[in-house]
């Protein structure tokens, strides 16, 4: 075990995943940022909670494109990094080359980066579309290795 936390893969794969959690995790408060100042809530008590009256609070409850662009990229972050983390964790435990497996990492982490600038922005597509489709294909690309590595029937 230590041999594996002391690999400079095993690190790699600890400070791109870090990077990409902490971008994920940025999402949450960015979509609360958004509800704050564009005044759109879900619960009638949080529209109390930053100023609206009991007879105002039902007008707070609605929609806004914005807020839910900032959260339908949180929803794709999440449909995207948690695999990543998994089969990136596995992918670390096959021993693959360095350089690999940096590319890997850092086209990855380029990727959702690049797409939530795309997405919240937003950038013409097929901008964040390719960006998506970049990581998935990292992510099915560590899990050929993860499998080809693994195969014993």
């Amino acid at each position: 075990m230590s041999e594996l936390i002391d690999s400079d893969v095993f690190l790699a794969y600890s400070t791109y995943s870090t990077i990409v959690l902490l971008k994920m995790l940025l999402m949450g408060p960015l979509t609360g940022y958004f509800r704050v100042t564009r005044k759109v809530f879900v619960n009638p008590e949080d529209a109390r909670a930053h100023g609206a009256k009991d007879d105002e609070a039902k007008k707070y409850l609605r929609t806004d494109p914005d807020v839910e662009r900032v959260r339908r990229c949180h929803q794709n972050d999440l449909e995207n990094i948690v695999p990543f983390v998994g089969i990136g964790l596995l992918y670390a435990l096959t021993g693959p080359d360095l350089s690999t497996a940096l590319l890997h990492f850092r086209i990855f982490a380029g990727s959702r980066i690049f797409h939530s600038i795309a997405y919240l922005l937003p950038l013409p597509q097929p901008s964040r579309g390719l960006s998506w489709m970049v990581g998935l294909g990292v992510t099915f690309s560590m899990a050929y290795r993860v499998l080809k590595t693994g195969m014993h029937f």
